[in-house]
């Protein structure tokens, strides 16, 4: 399978106006897909936005024409209700005219505390996971749903427009136990490391390909995700990196459970500008872009989504550097 290179739709460091002409950029800079975050919050206050997600997919969705779009990703415990992703889901999938897929995951403190529903710890906030995928499953196989379960009920639902393909699902997983609880429930493998065994083990279950869908294109993705900071000036990069991005190197561990940009602030304050350059290439070498990327093909990764820091980076980026950087990493994944 050829691998794909998306743009991430980075909705804590632009505004939805913004947002929508950086997507059609991408796509004609040549993109094959866009991935736009979900959040409540931006992780640091110097990122200062979070507009609604899914307002903002519905008029990317109407704007471009070709690149496939992905939530990456939104949680459907907390914050949302699994009825109403089923219900938004569809939705966009009719107005993308099929190029939509549904992200997933556990969620985020930061994001899903805002509703006073509490945080639970993380063997629950799993189990909240999968039942919320049974759900928005059997909502899009159409029809009346009723469901009484650990922690969702469901009376007489129903989505009234629906796609006729369905929403393929792709879920996000950080390990084996992830993998092997919601592989049987999803099309697509989502993850943020390049670890060549993830993929392996989510191959390895037969469960996990082509549910769902009747063609080619519906076999299982892997689909990545990788911040750069390109900018002509190396400095002006690195430190838009560090002052933005620093709580990149946190893990989702401890990201996970952060409630507030200020206790992003005060868990990154010891990150320095050398720590940020070791985890994310910054700069004007596309060749040394190309070289932090590569590991995710090489680990057998289908789709790798670029994350682009800084708003106010996007237009000469998607201007100046994204064309030739992708046509260095298709060459370079084709060979």
């Amino acid at each position: 399978m050829e691998t794909r290179f998306g743009y991430t739709l980075m909705t804590e460091q632009a505004g939805p106006r913004q947002l929508v002409r950086d997507a059609v950029a991408a796509e004609e800079a040549g993109f094959d897909f866009e991935v736009s975050s979900d959040h409540y919050f931006p992780w640091l206050s110097s990122q200062g936005h979070a507009p609604y997600a899914w307002t903002v997919l519905g008029a990317v969705a109407y704007a471009t024409e070709r690149v496939g779009l992905m939530t990456y990703v939104t949680c459907p415990t907390i914050r949302y209700h699994p009825a109403v992703i089923a219900q938004k889901s569809a939705t966009l999938q009719l107005l993308a005219e099929g190029r939509f897929t549904l992200g997933l995951g556990a969620g985020e403190n930061l994001n899903e505390h805002v509703v006073g529903a509490g945080w639970p710890a993380v063997g629950e906030r799993q189990a909240m996971l999968a039942e919320a995928i049974e759900i928005v499953r059997a909502l899009h196989d159409g029809g009346y749903v009723d469901h009484r379960g650990e922690f969702f009920q469901v009376d007489s639902a129903r989505i009234w427009d629906l796609p006729d393909d369905g929403v393929p699902i792709g879920v996000a997983v950080s390990g084996p136990r992830g993998i092997d609880e919601f592989g049987p429930l999803a099309d697509h493998l989502i993850a943020t490391e390049p670890n060549a065994e993830l993929i392996e083990h989510w191959n390895a279950n037969d469960a996990t390909t082509s549910i769902g869908q009747g063609d080619a294109e519906a076999l299982t993705r892997a689909i990545g995700q990788i911040p750069i900071s390109w900018d002509p000036d190396r400095d002006t990069a690195l430190a838009r990196a560090h002052d933005q991005f620093r709580w990149f190197g946190g893990g989702w561990p401890v990201n996970s459970n952060l409630p507030t940009t200020a206790a992003f602030a005060g868990a990154t304050q010891f990150v320095t500008p050398d720590d940020v350059a070791q985890a994310i290439p910054c700069g004007p070498d596309l060749d040394a872009i190309v070289d932090a990327i590569r590991a995710y093909w090489e680990a057998g990764f289908t789709d790798i989504a670029l994350v682009q820091i800084g708003g106010e980076s996007q237009e000469r980026f998607l201007a100046e550097a994204a064309g030739p950087l992708l046509e260095k990493l298709r060459s370079a994944a084709a060979g």
